[in-house]
Formats: structure tokens, sequence, C-alpha cells
């Protein structure tokens, strides 16, 4: 949209073309492909000679209206959908790769980002450094000549860990490496990693894109001349594609991302505050909270602490499991993002592909719980907390 609309604006209204028939809500393409009106426009679109629509692998109306949204949201010039923000990551690393690049990447990334870069990638060339911790020190110390991507999550999953986009963004420059930011946990509406430097964003449109856990999608956005040319190829050929329902869900779900975000991190906050007072805890990690190490930080580079609380609970994997297994309200699932609160165990569920060492190295323990707060009331969720905490 040509004018400086707001983020609220933005997530209403950016993209909108209506068709022939001016529906107000936004239209829904379902389907596999477009027609032309002769051959010449045929073998110009195939050419990419002129614009317009092809096969919905790779063009469909529904899913650039999700495109052009989100990419004004992140301030984006570009934005390519995918089917998952797997999907996304995937697309991004073959997209702008190839075999004898290598990849420095946070230990404390999602599980199955390991397995993705640390085997899956490997058979194909591509190698990969994790570093732990956040100081931009030990990143330097990882560069290789053939180093090309900086990788990282900021908060972290799961121990909400905070990155410094800005000097991560510096030393990837200094290496010549482009720098991605996962933004899942905080969304465009609490950070903007490419204003801070980065140079790629990576989503999971899965989680509070959608905010209701309806639909999976993805999406990799950055300058037009690194995410177009590089990961569109890749989408269009191997096709990780993002459905046109999908599309459409999720465009109803940006629509009220902010007051979700809003809401949802300051019930993630108060949670936060009480679980730090409750005895059978040991540790909370949440970036909002002043015990936070990278506190400062966060308030710096974010709008608020987001709406992940992880915590230690003191007794381990039997003390956590009960906590779990007596919970009444809070849902029993690793996905997050959702208006309902959800709850996992990071070293069983998400993280537990990963080698134990691996788990260790990310800091990651058996008596880790990982909290997605959702709508409910905060009361009704210390409540369900509370249960396991006193038995």
């Amino acid at each position: 949209m040509a004018e400086n609309y707001k983020l609220e604006t933005l997530a209403v209204r950016a993209g909108i073309e209506r068709s022939q028939f001016g529906e107000h809500s936004e239209a829904m393409y379902l389907t596999s492909s477009f027609v032309f009106k002769s051959a010449a426009q045929a073998a110009a679109r195939f050419s990419n000679q002129e614009p317009g629509n092809i096969y919905s692998r790779f063009t469909n109306p529904t899913v650039t209206v999700f495109e052009q949204r989100l990419a004004a949201l992140e301030g984006a010039e570009c934005c390519i959908a995918t089917a998952s923000g797997m999907a996304a990551i995937l697309s991004c690393v073959m997209g702008l790769l190839k075999g004898g690049d290598h990849i420095v990447c946070s230990s404390g990334v999602f599980g199955a980002t390991v397995q993705l870069l640390g085997n899956i990638m490997k058979r194909f060339g591509v190698d990969t450094t994790f570093v732990s911790g956040t100081g931009p020190a030990k990143w330097q110390a990882a560069v290789k000549p053939n180093t090309r991507m900086f990788y990282l999550e900021t908060p972290s999953n799961p121990l909400t860990e905070v990155y410094d986009i800005t000097a991560l963004a510096a030393v990837a420059k200094k290496a010549g490496a482009l720098l991605v930011v996962d933004n899942c946990f905080c969304s465009p509406a609490l950070q903007q990693p490419l204003a801070l430097g980065a140079d790629v964003v990576i989503h999971s449109a899965t989680k509070y894109l959608d905010g209701q856990g309806r639909v999976l999608g993805g999406a990799v956005l950055g300058k037009r001349e690194v995410v177009y040319e590089g990961v569109l190829g890749f989408l269009r050929t191997a096709g990780p594609t993002l459905s046109a329902f999908n599309a459409w869900v999720i465009l109803k779900g940006l629509e009220t991302l902010r007051i979700r975000m809003e809401a949802q991190s300051a019930a993630a906050l108060e949670l936060a505050r009480w679980l730090e007072a409750q005895p059978g805890i040991e540790r909370v990690y949440y970036p909002g909270l002043p015990s936070h190490p990278q506190h400062e930080l966060a308030m710096r580079q974010q709008k608020s602490g987001g709406a992940i609380v992880s915590f230690d609970v003191k007794g381990g994997k039997d003390a956590a499991w009960r906590i779990v297994d007596n919970t009444k309200l809070l849902s029993i699932t690793a996905n997050l993002g959702d208006t309902k609160t959800t709850i996992t165990h990071p070293a069983s569920t998400t993280h537990g592909r990963i080698s134990p060492e691996a788990r260790a190295a990310a800091g990651i323990g058996d008596g880790l719980l990982r909290v997605a707060v959702g709508l409910e009331n905060i009361e009704d969720i210390k409540a369900d907390l509370a249960r396991g905490l006193k038995i």
C-alpha cells in the first residue's frame, strides 16, 4: 500500500485487489491452473515476460494477497509463502545455498530445525556449526571461509533466549553471510528483524499469524533480489506450496494479530511473575522478566516479552509430567500460537528426536516445561498449573 499506514491497518487492508464482483472480504481462488487468452500470452507468462498467474503451485491470487500483506507487516520487499514453517526453512536453505556452503546456527532452535540443518542438509554438502549462547563473539569464532548463512530464532524455542539482531547482522555482513531470523515467537506485531539488520525473516504462519490452530503455513521474507530470485525458483520446481485455502485462513488471522499478541503477552508476563513465586519452580524463562539474562535487550528489540513462558520444575521429569498430567484446561500439545493455552515437555516432544548431548547444549533439561499462553482468563491458567504443583 502506498500510504504510510500503521501495522493494524496493514493487517486488515494490505494486498487486497478486488475482482470484478467487488467483494469486501478477500476472495478464495480454489483453482489449480489459470486460462490464457492466447498461445502468445501463455508463452509470455511461462517465460516471465508477462506477469500473471500460471499454476497454483507457485502463483495464486489468494496466496499473493497473503504474501503482500505479510511483507507489508514485516517491512519486506518480497515474501514467498510455503506449505509450513519447516517448508519455509527448507526453501530458504535450498534456494540460497549450495553444496560446500556452511551455516552457523544457534543451538537454541526448534528440534526439527536441528534435524534439518544438522543431518539432512549434510547429505547435500551443506555443513552446520551449532553455537551455544547469545554472544556475537561465539558466532564470529564459528565463521569459516565458506560460511554463507547465520540462522537463529529470537526469542528461541523453548528457553526464550534473545539474540542481538543488529550485532549479529554486523558479524554476518563481515563474513559475507546472510542473517536469517525466525520471527515465529514474536511475529511482526512485536518485532521486525529486517529493520534491525536481518537479511531474511522466516515464519511458521501456523503459529501466531493464523493464531487459532487451524492450518499450516510458512513464509520467507526479505529483499527481492535475495528472496524472489533464490527461494521462488526452488518453490516453483520443488513445490512446497501454500494452498489457497490455508492462505485465506491465515489472512483472517492476520486481521487480529496485534490485539491477540498484546493480550497474550500481557497474560504471559503475569503468569511468569506468578511462576517465579512458586516454591516448586526452579527457574522461569521469560524475556519480560527482569531476571531474564537478555531482558534489557528484549525490551529494546521487542515491543513486549511475547506469549511463551518456559520454566524448570524441581524434581525433574517426574515432577514436570505430573504438572502436565494434572491439567484440565491447558491443551497438552506441542503446537503454539493458539488462542487456547498449550503445554508441552520439550525434552520428550519438540526436542525428543535430537541427541541428549544436543539437548544439554541447548539447555533443555528433563524438568523443563513450555507454556504458550492463550486468551483464557489468566486466573484459570494459574489454577490449572497450581494443581500439579501442589501434589
